[in-house]
């Protein structure tokens, strides 16, 4: 025991020795000049001799602005703030994604840009990219997992009243949102867009409803199990997939500039999307179920990334957005509660708590609410508002009701179909990257999705205060 003990200073003091030896011998040796367009500067230059006296607080504010730095720091920023708002959006029994979209819009020109103009444009300077690629990878990531969640068996179980409520809860405020838009063109239109686009991606804005969002209010309400929760998750997950396929034939539409062109697009597309149903997830299951019985998890999980990248590029090489290839990746996973959860298990958190907050801060930095300054844009807004309420809340209702619904459900329905969320800022996005949406109209837009899915939990409330009301009034008669 004493030999090892004397082992260790012993070689460490030898090499270190021989270390300092080899280095003063090395300083003795010359140093070769730097030449610039003929001229050399030496180690005694006054340049070398400037940069060799930089400042400690100066080399730290050269390190700051590495782009490395900055980009840590904008995430350690956005992280810390959108988890903050998020648990005071629980407070008020609010679901996390209220408080974190309320979080991207206060980091961005609304309110850090107006307060601390200096500042936020050294932590969001205007020719980043980053974060936008950023929220883009976590985004697909999250589309991938919306689309793992939804459950096929269920639709088909509940198909005829789903599909009647989801569909009607997208035509009639996607009429409304179309009929919206022709008032609205000629004045909020960005140059050179067609009103077929411009209308097109309002009537889609208006008929998305949050199925991530919808089913964690479901659940943190423990209505899963519940017919109302039940009915309510079935119809948002029809509406996404008919919403996100509309979605994709409106890009390919706005894309391809030509009518012809749009139909090779969207023939191209709906041949991916049979490809991925009837080919790939065959394949998949099996090929996954053959893993899982030898225990490969790693090569389970790596088939799964290779398959979520290949399809979200596919379709953007199609021409109908990353996004959708990824949602459509995790609709064809396999149906296995235990393979589910381990692929669920590897990207939610990292998702969610690290990759959506980036998304949200990315979209509040393309949010500038200051541009809402005068009267009749927010008159436009109310009619936005007015138009997105009634189409989706009222038509979900409303149909709900013809369908059987006793009217606090159909209501209730209703409320959870209004709600907006992350998905509606997807669309927004997408509309905005193709140059569809004026800032102004975005910024409406997006004040809408946040007002629409704030007032979800308040509807609920009054729908079950005024159901106990009259339960126990017919108590007392």
């Amino acid at each position: 025991m004493n030999k090892r003990l004397l082992l260790y200073p012993l070689i460490i003091g030898v090499f270190g020795s021989l270390i300092w030896l080899i280095i003063k011998l090395g300083s003795d040796l010359p140093v070769k000049p730097l030449t610039d367009a003929g001229t050399s500067i030496t180690a005694s230059s006054p340049a070398a001799i400037a940069g060799a006296e930089q400042s400690s607080w100066a080399q730290l504010v050269h390190n700051l602005q590495h782009p490395l730095s900055l980009l840590l720091l904008q995430i350690i920023v956005i992280v810390l703030v959108a988890r903050i708002f998020g648990m005071l959006a629980g407070k008020i029994k609010q679901p996390a994604v209220v408080g974190e979209i309320i979080a991207g819009v206060i980091l961005g020109p609304s309110l850090l840009g107006w307060v601390a103009p200096d500042f936020s444009a050294f932590l969001f300077p205007a020719d980043t990219k980053s974060l936008q690629f950023l929220s883009q990878i976590g985004l697909a990531f999250f589309m991938f997992i919306v689309g793992m969640e939804l459950d096929l068996a269920k639709i088909r179980h509940k198909a005829h009243d789903a599909v009647m409520i989801s569909h009607a809860s997208i035509i009639v405020p996607f009429f409304l949102g179309v009929s919206l838009a022709y008032f609205i063109y000629e004045q909020f239109a960005p140059a050179n867009i067609s009103f077929l686009s411009f209308a097109l991606f309002m009537g889609i804005a208006m008929s998305i409803t949050a199925f991530p969002v919808l089913a964690r209010i479901v659940q943190e309400r423990h209505l899963t199990g519940t017919p109302l929760g039940i009915m309510a998750i079935t119809c948002a997950a029809a509406d996404d997939i008919t919403a996100w396929c509309m979605l994709a034939a409106v890009v390919a539409i706005v894309k391809a500039g030509s009518v012809l062109s749009a139909l090779v697009t969207i023939a191209l597309a709906a041949l991916f999307v049979a490809a991925m149903l009837y080919v790939i997830r065959p394949w998949l299951q099996r090929t996954i179920q053959r893993q899982a019985i030898k225990g490969h998890h790693k090569a389970t999980v790596s088939l799964v990334f290779f398959i979520l990248l290949i399809s979200a590029w596919l379709a953007e090489i199609i021409g109908i957005h990353a996004l959708f290839g990824a949602f459509l990746a995790g609709v064809i996973m396999p149906q296995e509660i235990s393979i589910r959860k381990l692929l669920t298990d590897k990207l939610e958190d990292v998702s969610v708590l690290l990759l959506l907050p980036i998304f949200f801060a990315y979209t509040g930095l393309r949010t500038h609410i200051g541009l809402l300054t005068q009267g009749h844009l927010w008159v436009v807004f109310v009619m936005i508002m007015l138009v997105a309420v009634s189409g989706k809340f009222g038509a979900s209702t409303i149909t709900a009701r013809l369908m059987g619904q006793p009217w606090h459900q159909a209501v209730s329905i209703g409320a959870l179909m209004n709600t907006r969320g992350l998905m509606e800022l997807v669309v927004l996005n997408i509309g905005y990257d193709l140059g569809i949406l004026s800032p102004e109209i975005f910024a409406m837009m997006v004040l809408m999705a946040l007002a629409t899915t704030f007032m979800t939990g308040p509807l609920l409330d009054l729908v079950n205060w005024s159901v106990k009301r009259k339960n126990w009034s017919a108590g007392l008669g």
